[in-house]
């Protein structure tokens, strides 16, 4: 196995990680901005109007983009990762 073949790899894998860890991510920015603006204009500061509202909103995406995360990791492992180690 070359060292270009292992890099392109391990690039690849990555930029999967950031494919199925963006909407995650994306929506805790969100909500964060949201409940952060709201405590502002209100002046709450409740540690748990933070909390909970970006708990929530993260466990939904994660919910409705479950099938894409599952089925984007197991494309790559079956395309990628398997034919190495059958591979040699």
């Amino acid at each position: 196995m070359s060292q270009d073949l292992i890099f392109d790899t391990l690039r690849h894998g990555l930029w999967i990680a950031v494919i199925i860890s963006a909407p995650l991510l994306i929506v805790a920015l969100v909500a964060g901005v949201v409940v952060g603006l709201f405590q502002a204009l209100t002046s709450v500061q409740e540690m748990t109007l933070t909390f909970v509202p970006k708990v929530a909103a993260m466990l939904g995406v994660f919910w409705l983009s479950m099938s894409f995360m599952t089925s984007t990791l197991v494309n790559f492992f079956a395309n990628e990762i398997i034919p190495l180690i059958a591979g040699g």
